[in-house]
């Protein structure tokens, strides 16, 4: 996994520039509003939770900490530092022990899994930041550190290869599946309209399309399958994928 190199400081003359996880923080100052990058992720998150990631700017958080925004660049060097030091300030927030479930591979799956979910609905804005390049963050790689080791300790994982795409579908259904509910409640704020006011706004529309005879497999559907609240059809599509791994061992 290649490290992507951002600008902002350096190691010496003619070496390259480090990542902010490399480089120390400045030693505070004097100053009527002290900072820390702590601080700043801190301002820098509480304005992502209010309005959104579009929100975050350097200016912005600079106004919230009561401090010029040149003097957040002696701990950051772009927005882009600042977003990658708020998703792992979030991944700091799923550490906690699971030496409960040590042995136990889907359980500890499955608990990292809802401990995601529990982020994004503390902060809707994480969810824009999964499923794209790796988090290069500390915490970030503890997360997926526990995941690998979770398989790769489990009888059948011993092959990495195996381990890594294990992980993969696990990771794609997680973030599938928190961007599905996240729209959702955005939609139900915009609208002003809940799932089960628009389930009854839709419901003469679809009877008409049933009645045409041409959807006879999801009528089935609609009549016979049951329909969860989004915390049990988490868990429920979470069951099927871990079926699915587990399945894998045998072949």
């Amino acid at each position: 996994m290649a490290a992507r190199r951002e600008g902002g400081g350096s190691g010496g003359s003619g070496s390259e520039p480090t990542l902010v996880w490399e480089r120390p923080e400045p030693p505070e100052r004097p100053a009527p509003s002290p900072l820390s990058r702590e601080r700043i992720v801190r301002a820098a998150v509480e304005l992502a939770d209010a309005d959104g990631l579009e929100a975050v700017s350097l200016r912005k958080v600079a106004a919230a900490l009561d401090a010029g925004p040149m003097r957040l660049y002696r701990y950051l060097s772009t927005k882009e530092e600042l977003i990658d030091l708020m998703a792992d300030a979030v991944y700091g927030e799923m550490a906690g022990p699971l030496h409960a479930l040590e042995g136990d591979w889907r359980a500890v799956l499955r608990a990292l899994a809802h401990r995601v979910r529990d982020a994004v609905l503390r902060h809707e804005w994480f969810a824009e930041l999964l499923g794209g390049r790796p988090h290069l963050g500390p915490e970030g790689l503890a997360y997926l550190e526990r995941s690998l080791a979770a398989l790769h300790s489990a009888p059948g994982f011993e092959d990495l290869n195996r381990v890594m795409r294990a992980v993969e579908a696990v990771n794609a259904y997680v973030v599938g599946a928190v961007r599905r509910e996240v729209t959702e409640r955005r939609a139900e704020r915009v609208t002003g309209m809940s799932e089960e006011q628009w389930q009854r706004t839709v419901a003469p529309y679809l009877a008409r399309l049933r009645a045409t005879g041409r959807y006879p497999t999801l009528a089935r559907v609609m009549d016979e399958t049951a329909h969860l609240d989004f915390a049990r059809t988490f868990d429920a599509g979470l069951t099927v994928v871990l079926d699915g791994v587990a399945a894998g061992l045998r072949t």
